[in-house]
């Protein structure tokens, strides 16, 4: 039992980051990083910048962003949100946005945000995309011939 419980520890943590609480779930191909903050500030930018980003750098870069905890954005972090996922993408790694709220996605629509965004209505929907996208790398490489 407790080999079981440090394995899940090492997968599963909570993070409190100077700004903001996020849980941070490690899976096989994947993390899945949640905010647990009702409103993201743009003084959180930096942070979730930092935190998102660093994960171009690991052995697995895929992040789903799971946002059923937040309730509110300011415009500044919708943009920014817009902006890593482009990084994500640059970079040949998947970037999945999940649960957001209906606030959320009212205030992404009306700045034109969301159409340029890789969202779902939930967490298993995200994992879908990501495992799609890993076979649409695969074929790109030529590792399915």
């Amino acid at each position: 039992m407790q080999k079981q419980l440090t394995k899940f520890a090492l997968l599963y943590k909570e993070q409190r980051l100077s700004q903001m609480n996020v849980k941070i779930d490690t899976k096989e191909r994947f993390t899945v990083i949640a905010p647990q903050e009702a409103h993201l500030s743009v003084n959180m930018t930096d942070e979730l910048n930092q935190l998102l980003l660093e994960y171009l750098q690991k052995d697995i870069p895929h992040v789903i962003l799971k946002m059923d905890a937040v309730q509110s954005v300011d415009e500044q972090m919708g943009e920014n949100l817009a902006q890593v996922q482009s990084k994500f993408y640059e970079n040949n790694c998947s970037f999945v946005i999940c649960n957001l709220q209906k606030v959320v996605v009212q205030l992404l629509e009306q700045k034109e945000l969301l159409e340029m965004m890789n969202t779902t209505p939930s967490e298993s929907e995200a994992w879908d995309i990501l495992q799609m996208e890993e076979i649409e790398r695969e074929l790109m490489r030529g590792e399915w011939d």
